[in-house]
């Protein structure tokens, strides 16, 4: 791992659900955490101390949820403080946001896709610089799943890498979304991989899908993690280096061991690339 990177090794996402079952897990089984702030900011009780129990004890990300930074809404700037002070209070390493939308006048309730178009490319771009400018640091930015292309004037991934160089943001390298939208829009995986900014990666994120039809994948990190994705991660972290990665679970949680088991074959997959890599530049 490098100094670009905010944490190392493999991750887990905390949800509630986990806050008992992850109690006794160490960080040699587990290097660091991911949490939604809007999941967590100003909780108190038994809840806020068992959220600080772990920031205290691994090396925490934010990944938000409701920023919205595709929306044609105004900016949420109450939340931005927010996130603001619970960074600060929690020594929070990074925070990341889904490249698309959840709100206008009302929530959605969902990720919506932004129009892949030059003018989205400069709106967005403008609303990740004011973000940077307010938090003081580069925010990452997640490449998305999506289901439709509404007014689409380029691909996906002419517009990731356009709104990345034009805000001077990072990337949050989600590698099952990479597969999920090469099944969905009959693209190739390690084509769109391969022209990601690697230098902008922070950490990523890899999950489990659902299989809705032969040619239609919902990611809803409901389950195991497939080959075709562990494969992918492996060839991510040959092109970019063994950067940090962490395991989304949102429901049909399985015990803890098989969670960890998922945590422990990333590590492998990156011990195996930087002893791959040391060998080649041996």
């Amino acid at each position: 791992m490098t100094s670009q990177y905010p944490v190392t090794g493999a991750g887990l996402g905390l949800r509630r659900a986990l806050l008992g079952p992850l109690s006794s897990v160490t960080s040699d089984q587990l290097q660091f955490i991911e949490v939604a702030p809007e999941n967590w900011i100003d909780v108190g009780g038994r809840y806020g101390k068992a959220f600080r129990e772990y920031s205290e004890r691994f090396p925490t990300v934010l990944h938000g949820l409701s920023l919205s930074i595709g929306s044609p809404a105004p900016l949420d700037w109450e939340l931005l403080k927010s996130i603001k002070a619970f960074m600060a209070e929690h020594s929070i390493r990074c925070y990341t946001e889904h490249l698309s939308y959840c709100s206008d006048s009302g929530h959605l309730y969902d990720l919506m896709p932004i129009p892949f178009t030059q003018q989205a490319v400069d709106y967005v771009a403008e609303r990740i610089s004011q973000i940077q400018d307010f938090l003081g640091q580069r925010i990452a930015m997640e490449n998305v799943s999506y289901y439709a292309a509404p007014q689409q004037e380029m691909s996906e991934i002419e517009f990731t890498n356009a709104v990345i160089a034009k805000a001077d943001c990072n990337l949050l390298l989600d590698v099952n979304n990479i597969y999920v939208n090469s099944i969905n829009h009959s693209y190739d995986p390690y084509d769109f991989l391969t022209a990601l900014p690697g230098h902008r990666v922070v950490y990523g994120h890899i999950a489990g899908h659902y299989q809705e039809a032969e040619d239609l994948r919902v990611d809803t990190h409901g389950a195991d993690v497939i080959d075709q994705v562990w494969d992918l991660l492996a060839a991510a972290y040959q092109q970019f280096g063994a950067f940090p990665t962490l395991l989304e679970r949102d429901f049909n949680i399985p015990p803890v061991p098989q969670l960890l088991q998922e945590v422990s074959h990333i590590r492998e997959l990156q011990q195996r690339a930087s002893s791959e890599a040391q060998l080649a530049h041996g």
